[in-house]
């Protein structure tokens, strides 16, 4: 069994060379996890600057999604890139982009006539998911749900209401945004007293929602609470935004994590994992709603050729195996970690689908902050690269190739990672 090889601490010489330099340069608004520099990477694994092996499950936060470097991914950008690299959708046209939309539209939940915008980011697909709502609908309100996170522009960000610092001094955010618990008793709220009191359901352009909440610590719907909210859009003639950036391209087991319920969404947000760590986002919605005319939205890079290119090569591996793959191997992740919570009263609970894995850690009925924190260094000197979420969550979101071994590798390491935290909080 591969295993992860830690020889040189750190941050080793080339690493604190690297982070002074970063920290002199680079703005300090940005969330650094712990001293990690990388330098390569194959598969699961990837190598630091100072030649540590480490054990990645957290994909660059969801994005590799075939693995560091996939050989498909990397000859389809090489190739694609010693033809062209840069041509605008704005203004003219590129096979990539059409190939590419092609394919994402044949994927579009519940089949029927679809369209694409394609953009860079998750940020820029909840922009103009907002944007054509209001456009479709000529309604200006939207509602959103607590706990959300949908990008840090001001409209994404204007949805979001995950943590105050993320809002904290960028006021006044975009007006007309209602948040609601991500509940059956939030839909109850949502009928019996936003639309009779505060909010008419005629000025509602869209629900958006994340069919799990990653960043809040991967929190799972109720049953009945999508095709509940679903039944009321419906009712409402109001548009279902699904926020799949990072449970969509198979990473909960399905393509798109809202198939899980059944749950046909009028627009579709994507990034991420979509074309295996190449800046692309893409927004599909039904073809009846993308109706805007030439003009009103529109992105210079959006659906750059190069990863147009890596996104048809991820597609073709997700066809190919992968979901499945990230539908067993999390099954199989999940069952590990159980095992371990059994023997650990430190984790409250294990949660997720697929290869998007919340472990959620409580210390006398309060979340264990400072004990997950001190975990992921922990984890982080074994070799095992891991992600927190919520208040005292870890991540785990490996890549989509992720074996049976490394599996075994990650959840034992983990383990040794709890039991190294634990004692140390007793011996302290």
């Amino acid at each position: 069994m591969r295993w992860p090889k830690v020889t040189v601490p750190f941050p080793g010489p080339r690493a604190r060379a690297i982070i002074e330099l970063d920290r002199s340069r680079i703005s300090p608004s940005l969330t650094r996890l712990y001293p990690f520099v990388a330098d390569s990477g194959e598969g699961c694994w990837l190598r630091d600057v100072d030649g540590n092996s480490f054990l990645d499950f957290t994909s660059g936060i969801a994005v590799a999604s075939t693995g560091h470097c996939h050989p498909r991914v990397v000859e389809a950008i090489e190739r694609q890139a010693r033809k062209l690299t840069h041509f605008s959708l704005a203004d003219f046209y590129h096979a990539p982009a059409a190939e590419l939309a092609a394919v994402l539209t044949q994927l579009f939940p519940g089949g029927g006539p679809a369209r694409v915008f394609f953009g860079n980011s998750g940020a820029e697909s909840v922009e103009c998911a907002l944007k054509l709502a209001r456009y479709h609908t000529h309604r200006p309100k939207i509602v959103a749900f607590h706990g959300a996170f949908h990008g840090r522009t001001t409209g994404a960000l204007s949805l979001s209401d995950s943590k105050p610092l993320h809002k904290k001094g960028f006021g006044p955010l975009l007006d007309g945004v209602f948040h609601i618990p991500f509940s059956l008793d939030g839909l109850e709220y949502l009928e019996k007293t936003l639309f009779r009191s505060i909010l008419p359901p005629e000025k509602i352009a869209a629900v958006f929602f994340e069919p799990i909440q990653g960043e809040r610590g991967v929190i799972m719907p109720q049953d009945g609470f999508l095709p509940g909210l679903r039944r009321i859009c419906d009712e409402h003639g109001i548009l279902l935004v699904a926020d799949e950036v990072q449970t969509g391209m198979g990473r909960t087991g399905k393509m798109f994590a809202c198939e899980h319920w059944g749950v046909v969404p009028d627009i579709l947000c994507l990034a991420k994992g979509i074309a295996s760590g190449m800046p692309l986002g893409a927004v599909l919605a039904r073809a009846d709603v993308m109706d805007w005319p030439p003009g009103t939205h529109a992105s210079t890079f959006g659906g750059n050729p190069v990863s147009c290119a890596a996104a048809l090569a991820t597609i073709e591996l997700l066809r190919g195996g992968l979901v499945e793959n990230a539908e067993s191997m999390g099954g199989m992740l999940i069952d590990r970690l159980r095992d371990t919570a059994a023997r650990h009263p430190l984790i409250r609970e294990i949660r997720g689908a697929g290869l998007l894995v919340g472990i959620e850690l409580m210390i006398h009925g309060k979340p264990a902050v400072a004990e997950r924190d001190e975990l992921l260094l922990h984890a982080l000197e074994h070799g095992l690269l891991l992600l927190g979420g919520g208040d005292s969550v870890v991540r785990m979101v490996p890549p989509l190739i992720v074996n049976p071994a490394e599996i075994q590798a990650a959840t034992d390491l983990f383990e040794t990672a709890l039991d190294e935290t634990l004692h140390h909080r007793k011996a302290a």
